[in-house]
């Protein structure tokens, strides 16, 4: 075998094709827009080299066939936040073959160590935990927009290694062509009702007055979560909108407001994956001609929830519930959607997870995002689960 580290367009593209030569047998995977990827990997374009680096790799067999390749990353704000400095691993793809997957693995944590690590978690993404995160381990369904999707051999790989489960993640799906459960209907309607609460939905000729309340508000509900937590700029969440502008729906971005006061944001989009199955990575010409023909075909007929936050003093009061029940009035309009992804909730947000059961979403897909301590003496401690009152 041979490993090379991706230095040029060359072999960044090898690390592309590698993904594609994996899964050409696999007619569930979606193949993510090479331009998507390639950005991850740009300091241009992701912030988090602002604070950090990352490295990839690409493995060929002795016929120099490509048969896998891995990232490794630090987030240097992060890592010396846990007990052992901890960066990254991602984006790997192999073979179902243990003296690969250790090759690569074993290359990623040499590069991390190098560099003070002493722990490393994976799979993961280097930005946002809401792509690429974890490992799918159940549930190998259809896979939504920026979601993981792998192997299901990956699980057995990752465990025979060594790596262990820092925590779990389970992702939900709410089957629109259902009534909402009684009682969560009536608590939704009961706030909705209630004067002091106001829900208004995105637009653009507001654009930037929302997007400055969705960083105040995302700002102010994530900072309790240690984990990974990168409070966002208004100018990054334009960003993200004006790239997806062609397929983001008004009325899926949601504002929760308590005597004027924005106190919480619903975020959701259609899953782009249902169409970028089509597409094979590439967005070229004839791709974006497909891509629009697609969409006026309401090919996206499930949505996927991005994220919901509500500020802590907030928290409990069935604003959750008002937002469901605001976008069910918004489906009611577009009735090709037949369903909402939720991906994901971790089990040390035991909260969310009972608000996305009440609301008669169900779960149907299973991840873990492990962690891997360089010293196997030291003591492995899991992300605490705390107690739900």
């Amino acid at each position: 075998m041979e490993l090379a580290e991706v230095t040029d367009s060359k072999t960044e593209n090898k690390f592309l094709d590698t993904a594609r030569i994996t899964y050409r047998d696999d007619d569930v995977w979606v193949c993510p827009l090479d331009s998507s990827i390639k950005a991850i990997f740009d300091p241009e374009k992701n912030t988090f080299y602002r604070h950090g680096e990352a490295a990839r790799w690409i493995l060929f067999d002795d016929k120099k066939k490509l048969i896998g390749r891995i990232a490794a990353f630090i987030d240097h704000k992060l890592a010396d936040s846990y007990e052992q400095p901890t960066g990254g691993v991602g984006f790997f793809e192999c073979v179902n073959d243990k003296r690969a997957a250790f090759l690569l693995f074993d290359t990623a944590k040499e590069w991390l160590k190098v560099r003070g690590m002493e722990a490393m978690d994976g799979p993961v993404n280097f930005g946002e935990t809401d792509k690429y995160w974890g490992l799918l381990v159940d549930g190998f369904t259809h896979p939504s927009f920026e979601v993981p999707y792998n192997h299901p051999y990956y699980q057995d790989l990752f465990e025979a290694y060594g790596f262990k489960t820092y925590y779990k993640m389970e992702g939900f799906h709410l089957d629109l062509t259902r009534q909402l459960p009684e009682r969560f209907q009536r608590i939704a309607e009961w706030i909705v009702r209630k004067p002091e609460y106001e829900f208004r939905h995105f637009t653009w000729k507001e654009e930037d007055k929302y997007v400055n309340q969705f960083a105040d508000v995302f700002n102010e509900a994530w900072a309790s979560f240690k984990l990974h937590f990168e409070p966002l700029e208004p100018e990054y969440i334009k960003g993200v909108l004006h790239k997806a502008k062609a397929v983001i729906d008004e009325e899926f971005i949601w504002f929760a407001y308590f005597d004027g006061k924005p106190v919480a944001i619903y975020f959701m989009m259609p899953d782009v994956n249902q169409i970028l199955r089509h597409l094979n990575g590439k967005m070229n010409l004839f791709s974006m001609i497909k891509f629009l023909y697609l969409k006026k075909r309401k090919t996206m007929t499930r949505a996927k929830g991005l994220l919901m936050g509500v500020i802590p003093k907030f928290q409990g009061l069935g604003i959750e519930s008002a937002f469901i029940l605001c976008l069910r009035k918004v489906f009611e309009k577009k009735p090709h959607y037949q369903e909402i992804e939720f991906s994901w909730v971790a089990d040390f947000n035991p909260k969310m997870r009972k608000i996305f059961i009440s609301v008669g979403s169900v779960p149907v897909k299973n991840y873990i995002t492990y962690r891997y301590l360089f010293d196997r003496t030291k003591e492995f401690k899991r992300y605490p689960i705390p107690e739900v009152k």
